[in-house]
Order: structure tokens, then sequence, then C-alpha cells
């Protein structure tokens, strides 16, 4: 069984969401659901529900355990709420070493520094603790604000990749970036 990370930065606790604590996802996707939807595919019938969310969160962690993605959650200090999510997923190892990250934030802590106070934790435990030489992230050309982010975080641009992803409800193209491990 992997240990279960605790990041605890000057404002937020980075972890594993467990699947008991699925009820504080639910709560988070639902206040910002407006907020997200036009970075996020559109989601079937459903996908918000307490049922479906429990699923999910039991099958992220599944994922973390199996080592195939690190899904982590920011929580406030009290641990009662999720600030931002990030998930480094689809981890290949051998001659690649690398992964795909995505994040968010709620609505009312944009702004603040606070996605790159858990995204800056986040990355150096991967790197550390996961040993990947390589995390590529990417967004959609009028999200200047992740491409601030990323930039800050010392992401370089790589590309544009034409029709990447199906964003709500329309083939977007995608800024292509990565950040390489400095060890």
């Amino acid at each position: 069984m992997k240990v279960i990370p605790e990041l605890e930065t000057e404002n937020l606790i980075i972890s594993v969401l467990k699947p008991d604590d699925f009820e504080l996802l639910v709560k988070y996707e639902s206040n910002n659901f407006s907020h997200l939807a036009p970075w996020e595919p559109v989601r079937p019938v459903g996908y918000f529900g307490l049922e479906e969310t429990k699923k999910r969160v039991a099958l992220n962690f599944k994922s973390f355990q199996s080592g195939a993605a690190i899904p982590l959650v920011a929580f406030d200090k009290s641990k009662s709420e999720i600030i931002c999510v990030c998930t480094f997923s689809n981890i290949v190892h051998g001659a690649f070493q690398a992964c795909h990250l995505g994040y968010s934030i709620s609505e009312k802590n944009q702004g603040k520094g606070i996605m790159f106070e858990m995204l800056q934790a986040s990355i150096q435990y991967v790197f550390t603790e996961y040993n990947l030489h390589r995390v590529m992230a990417n967004y959609i050309p009028t999200n200047t604000r992740s491409g601030k982010l990323l930039e800050r975080l010392g992401f370089q641009k790589e590309g544009l990749a034409k029709s990447y992803l199906k964003i709500a409800g329309s083939w977007q193209d995608h800024v292509l970036t990565s950040k390489i491990n400095p060890s």
C-alpha cells in the first residue's frame, strides 16, 4: 500500500482524497460548476451526483495505490474544504518517465497564488518521490491565467496542438508545455 502524502504549505494541506471523504469533492464541484465548465469536457448526466462522485473518488484512490495516477487535493488548514485539485495522470515509467498534469481551483480562491503554491509543492513531490523526468501540462490559448501560471512554474512552451481536446462541447486547440525535472 502506497503511503498517502500529506504536504503542508503556507496555506494548504495537500493529500489524496480518501474514498470516505467524497462529499468534500461533491461540494467543491457543486460550488464551482459554472466557473470550471468552460475548461472541462461535457460530463454525462449524474457525473456530479453523490453515487458517481463516490465511485470516482474510489477509482482515483485505487489509481493512486496502483501508481497509475496521483490525484491530489489541497485542503484549507482545517481539512474541511477543498480549495484546489491537481492530477498527475498517464504516468509512464521506463525510458519516458513522464506524466500529464491537470488542475483546477475554486472560483473564490483564484488570483491569490494558491494554485501556484499547490502545484509548486505537488510537482516537487512528483519529481522527488516518483523520480519522473517530465511533467506535461496543456491549456486552451484563451486561458491566459493558466498560461501565466505554467510559465511562472517553469513550464516551457513546446507547440500548439490543433483540435486537441473536446472541451465544453467543442474541439479546442491547446498550447503544449512541459517542465523537466532539474535533478
